[in-house]
C-alpha cells in the first residue's frame, strides 16, 4: 500500500555531498527521483527511467530557472508540489518527537514557550565538545529559569480551570528541577544533564497539555460516529525480534495526537483495544519505512464485524493557522503548497496511515513508521507532508526501529494512557 525501493539508496548517496549549487541540484534530482518512487510504489508500480527523467527536469527547472517539462498529459502520477527555493534552504527542521508534539498542542501561551525553548536548546549545547558544553548548558538553564520566574503568573492564568491544580503542581516540580539541573552543571556532571533535561521537558509538556480546555473543535458530521481520540494517548508496542544479535525484544512508546488527527488516531486506538495488531508480523522493513497492519486474507484492512465491510478513515491533515483538519484531500490538491502541517514527517519514527495512492480516503489498518529524514528539505517541503495522515510519533526506543525486519512479531500493543479520550469505541459495541 505504500512507498520505497532501491533507488532510495542512490538518493542517500547524493544527500551526503557538500552543499553548493551543483550538489544542491544533484541532491534535488535524487530527492525527486526518490519522491516519484514514493508516489508510484503504492500499488507496486515499477519505477521507470521516464519518471526519473521527469523528476530531473523538474529539479533542474526549479533551481536553474530552465523551464521544466509539461507533464500534464501524463496520467499515472500527479505533479508533486514544488516548494520554492527559499523554503528549501530555510532553517533546519525540528526532528525531536517530543518537541514536535509540544508545538502541535492547540495552545497560545508565549510565557511557557519561552521556558520551553532554552530547555530544548540544551540538546544542541551538549553537542559542543569538552567543558564548553556545560557553559552553554548553564546559559540555557539560566534563561529558562528567568523566563519561568518572570512568566509564571501568565503561565498559571493560561491553565484550564479544571486542570489548574495539576498544572501548578507540575510548575513547582519544573522550578525545583531546574535548580537541580543548575547544581548538576556547577558540579560538572555532564552525564546527568540529558536525563534531567528530558524530565523537565516532560513537565513542560504536561503544563502545556493542562492549558487545553476540552476538545477545541467539532469533527465533521460524517465522521462523528466513528471512534475518535479527543486528546492524546500513549501506546506501548512490544515487538519480538528474530535472528538479530543486537536486540531480541523491544517496547516502543507511541504517543498519538488526537488533537490534530482525531479520526485517524481514534481508529488506531480502537484497533489496539481490539488486539487487532497482537501477533501480527512486521510486513515491510526496507530502510525507508517499517510497516504493518495488513491482515491475513484478501482484505487489505480491518473488516468491522458489525458491518462485515472494511472500515476506512479519511485522509486527515491539520495545518498551522487552521482550527480544524482538512479531510479527504491532499494539500497539493487543495493548492496549499506552502502550508505547514501540524504533525510533519520530521522525526525518525513518525507514524502515519498507509493508503491507496489514488484513493485519499482508503486508509484502514495499515500503518507505517518513517525511518528516513530529509536533510535537503525542512518541514513541510517534502513529498510526504500533506499527502499522508500523520497521527503520532514513537518517543521511546525509536532508534531500534531500524533493527526491525519482515517477520518480526508484534507481541502486543497496549494503551497505557489516554484511553478515556477515546469516544465511540466500537470494540465495546461489537466485541
Amino acid at each position: 500500500m505504500l512507498l520505497g525501493g532501491p533507488e532510495e539508496q542512490q538518493a542517500d548517496v547524493l544527500l551526503e555531498t557538500p552543499i553548493n549549487l551543483n550538489s544542491m541540484i544533484n541532491k534535488y534530482v535524487g530527492f525527486y527521483c526518490y519522491s516519484v518512487r514514493i508516489s508510484l510504489i503504492t500499488k507496486g508500480k515499477p519505477f521507470s527511467l521516464k519518471e526519473c527523467a521527469i523528476s530531473l527536469a523538474l529539479a533542474v527547472g526549479l533551481i536553474t530557472g530552465v523551464p521544466s517539462l509539461d507533464w500534464s498529459s501524463i496520467a499515472y502520477a500527479a505533479s508533486p508540489a514544488l516548494p520554492d527555493l527559499s523554503v528549501l534552504i530555510s532553517g533546519p527542521p525540528i526532528k525531536d518527537p517530543g518537541t514536535l508534539l509540544r508545538y502541535a498542542l492547540p495552545i497560545d501561551n508565549k510565557a511557557i514557550r519561552e521556558v520551553q525553548k532554552p530547555l530544548e536548546d540544551i540538546t544542541d549545547s551538549l553537542k559542543i565538545t569538552g567543558v564548553k558544553a556545560l557553559d552553554s548548558v548553564e546559559r540555557n538553564v539560566r534563561q529558562a529559569s528567568r523566563a519561568l520566574k518572570q512568566g509564571k503568573s501568565l503561565i498559571i492564568s493560561g491553565l484550564a480551570e479544571s486542570k489548574k491544580d495539576h498544572g501548578v503542581e507540575l510548575l513547582d516540580k519544573l522550578e525545583s528541577g531546574m535548580d537541580e539541573l543548575q547544581q548538576m552543571v556547577e558540579d560538572r556532571n555532564r552525564d546527568a544533564v540529558a536525563p534531567k533535561q528530558k524530565e523537565l521537558l516532560n513537565y513542560v509538556g504536561g503544563v502545556e497539555e493542562d492549558m487545553v480546555d476540552g476538545f477545541p473543535y467539532e469533527v465533521p458530521e460524517e465522521y462523528q460516529s466513528m471512534p475518535l481520540l479527543k486528546g492524546r494517548a500513549a501506546v506501548d508496542m512490544k515487538v519480538k525480534v528474530k535472528d538479530n544479535p543486537n536486540i531480541e525484544e523491544c517496547v516502543f512508546r507511541i504517543v498519538l495526537d488526537g488533537y490534530n488527527a482525531p479520526v485517524t488516531a481514534g481508529n488506531f486506538v480502537d484497533l489496539v483495544e481490539r488486539h487487532f495488531y497482537d501477533g501480527m508480523e512486521i510486513q515491510r522493513a526496507d530502510g525507508f519505512v517499517v510497516q504493518t497492519g495488513d491482515p491475513a486474507g484478501p482484505a487489505e484492512g480491518f473488516i468491522d464485524p458489525s458491518t462485515e465491510k472494511t472500515r476506512t478513515v479519511p485522509l486527515e491533515i491539520m495545518v498551522n493557522g487552521e482550527k480544524t483538519p482538512f479531510y479527504g484531500a491532499t494539500l497539493e490538491e487543495l493548492g496549499l503548497y506552502k502550508a505547514q502541517t501540524k504533525l510533519p514527517f520530521n522525526a525518525f519514527g513518525t507514524m502515519a496511515m498507509a493508503r491507496d495512492e489514488f484513493e485519499n480516503n482508503s486508509a484502514s489498518s495499515q500503518v507505517f513508521w518513517l525511518l528516513k529524514e530529509s536533510e535537503l528539505t525542512p518541514s513541510n517541503a517534502n513529498i510526504l507532508d500533506g499527502r499522508y495522515a500523520v497521527f503520532g510519533y514513537i518517543t521511546e526506543n525509536e532508534d531500534y526501529l531500524a533493527d526491525l525486519k519482515v517477520g518480526d512479531v508484534i507481541e502486543s500493543m497496549q494503551v497505557v494512557s489516554g484511553l478515556d479520550n477515546l469516544v465511540n469505541p466500537s470494540y465495546k459495541i461489537a466485541g
